[in-house]
């Protein structure tokens, strides 16, 4: 199983939007970067959701449900489906992720414009240990 980080802005796809739906195709990723983090997708991996605006910080959990496949709306694109896991008991904020100063490497503290990334085991545990028992 590999870890995965996708931000969205909460106006546009919450996750409460992923949570009333259950399940979402991931589409409108333009970046090449990110673009290369969604065809590396696979059943079963794990998702980080991250709303972008407003709040920074990471707020739920998807599984990845299907194959990374071409957008049918633009082939140079690449989509993949999320199916809901739950939400953080705690939204881990960008600036706690950067105070610690652990993640420095992280693209999602190096480049904070990317929407989908990698995300490293070392960081998903950290965040699923901030949350309260």
């Amino acid at each position: 199983m590999a870890f995965f980080l996708a931000k969205t802005d909460p106006e546009t796809y919450s996750l409460d939007d992923l949570a009333r739906e259950g399940r979402t195709t991931w589409d409108g990723v333009r970046n090449n970067t990110a673009l290369i983090a969604i065809r590396a997708m696979r059943p079963g991996d794990e998702v980080l959701i991250y709303h972008s605006q407003g709040q920074a910080a990471v707020v739920g959990l998807a599984e990845v449900v299907s194959e990374p496949r071409q957008d049918p709306n633009d082939p140079k694109l690449w989509v993949v489906d999320f199916e809901f896991k739950g939400r953080l008991a705690r939204p881990v904020t960008l600036r706690e992720i950067k105070e610690t100063g652990q993640f420095n490497d992280f693209n999602l503290v190096r480049m904070s414009r990317l929407s989908t990334m990698p995300a490293p085991e070392n960081f998903v545990q950290w965040v699923k240990d901030q949350q309260p028992e």
